[in-house]
């Protein structure tokens, strides 16, 4: 079987989808499969070696100038070349920072639209290298490429899987009629695609309301952490108790709710300090910015600390230095990568009940998840583990072996490879490929 894996990347960002598709591909290489590893967009940013091995396709810039005037959907490939050089691609991954989702509806329903859309250039040359490669079975990363699914399969007789990454929150934020269309463009595109796979059977669930996926096209594939990047420390940090948040700074992570809560544990006179740790975009700042203000106002900027964007090593360094990690996102999240990472690392979690969290904390043992709907509940919730170094020691303990044993990338890789020989080995029709 030859493997075609196709990843978005997500501009000047850290992103958990990017970083758990690169930790697949890299670990199925290493098992000696037969991989394809072809960035889409921008090219990919993380926290380790970046396993793409081939060129980038379905270049931003490039899909963003065919979007705005049909001149540039015929440049000349050596100028679409250029346009897709990384270091232009980075400079407008830290531009597109500033773009609001609702503004993107027009260029998603196109990308949705595929052979029909204003990319199809971008889909020619995508399936001329595929063409080339000669993959049984191409892996898409995520449903905004549904669209091109139909083709890719009569282009390349291949099977079509494709991962689920909580596309309905980007989708919901996009104006109308552009939201309406792409989910219609969506649950049209999807029975061209054999497979679908989730992170959680949280979303798996929420992908058949939102998306009409038949179920059984659903695979439940946990994202996996390569443990010892993620060793707990000899013992818990020393002095005033350490709060950390470990995510992008934007208002849909919750960061402000947090420092709520931590505000309200230092007037009940608790000895506790924050450590803040994430990307934040060009966008965020404001937001930032009122938090900090807020902070200051308080009384308490001086006990809470930006740590900024992390390397890998920075991050695990970051993770044994907190007594527990809380993302009180607005949102149902997906994924959640960051529980199974503090987790990994001996640190307990306190993660609203809502989303693939309490699927996570109940599966794992390591944490508690509060009410997000009480006032106080958060507060609540993490004052109670300060108060129990027992229990924080207890689901330290089973989080870490839960790890061990459900969520690392070996676990990833058995589960996902067992989708592919799944979908591989069933029939198939008899015919020859569509040239372009």
């Amino acid at each position: 079987m030859k493997i075609a894996m196709l990843i978005a990347g997500a501009g000047g960002m850290y992103c958990g989808s990017c970083l758990r598709d690169n930790r697949l591909a890299g670990k199925l290489i290493e098992r000696g499969c037969d991989l394809a590893v072809i960035p889409l967009y921008t090219p990919l940013r993380t926290d380790e070696a970046d396993h793409s091995n081939h060129p980038l396709q379905y270049g931003g810039i490039n899909v963003y100038l065919q979007q705005k005037s049909e001149l540039f959907r015929h440049t000349p490939r050596v100028l679409s070349n250029w346009l897709n050089s990384p270091t232009l691609l980075r400079w407008a991954g830290r531009r597109a920072a500033r773009t609001s989702a609702t503004s993107l509806g027009e260029l998603t329903v196109s990308v949705l639209t595929g052979e029909n859309g204003a990319q199809r250039t971008e889909l020619d040359r995508l399936v001329q290298m595929l063409q080339r490669t000669r993959p049984t079975l191409i892996n898409l990363p995520n449903l905004m490429f549904a669209g091109i699914a139909g083709r890719l399969k009569r282009t390349t007789n291949a099977r079509i899987v494709c991962n689920l990454s909580g596309e309905d929150l980007f989708l919901d934020s996009l104006d109308d009629p552009y939201r309406d269309r792409a989910y219609d463009l969506i649950r049209k595109a999807a029975p061209h695609i054999d497979a679908f796979i989730s992170p959680t059977r949280y979303y798996a669930d929420r992908a058949v309301e939102r998306f009409g996926i038949a179920k059984d096209r659903l695979h439940d594939v946990p994202l996996g952490v390569r443990l010892h990047d993620f060793e707990p420390a000899d013992e818990e940090p020393r002095g005033a108790f350490v709060i950390g948040y470990l995510a992008r700074i934007a208002p849909e992570k919750g960061l402000d709710r947090l420092c709520e809560a931590f505000t309200e544990l230092r007037k009940q006179g608790r000895d506790c300090k924050l450590r803040i740790a994430g990307y934040r975009g060009p966008s965020d700042e404001a937001y930032q910015d009122r938090i900090v203000s807020k902070l200051e106002e308080e009384g308490l900027a001086g006990d809470v600390e930006m740590v900024g964007e992390v390397s890998r090593r920075e991050k695990a360094d970051f993770l044994r230095s907190v007594h527990v990690l809380c993302v009180p996102t607005n949102y149902p999240e997906a994924k959640g990568l960051f529980v199974l990472e503090a987790l990994a690392s001996g640190v307990p979690v306190v993660q609203p009940n809502h989303g693939s969290f309490p699927e996570l904390v109940e599966s794992t043992g390591g944490g508690v998840v509060y009410d997000r709907h009480r006032t106080g509940a958060l507060a609540e919730k993490i004052a109670s583990l300060m108060d129990d170094p027992g229990l924080r020691r207890s689901l330290a303990a089973a989080g870490r072996e839960a790890v061990a044993r459900l969520y690392t990338d070996e676990v990833m890789a058995d589960r996902t490879l067992s989708v592919y020989d799944t979908i591989h080995n069933e029939h198939r029709p008899a015919g020859e490929s569509e040239k372009v």
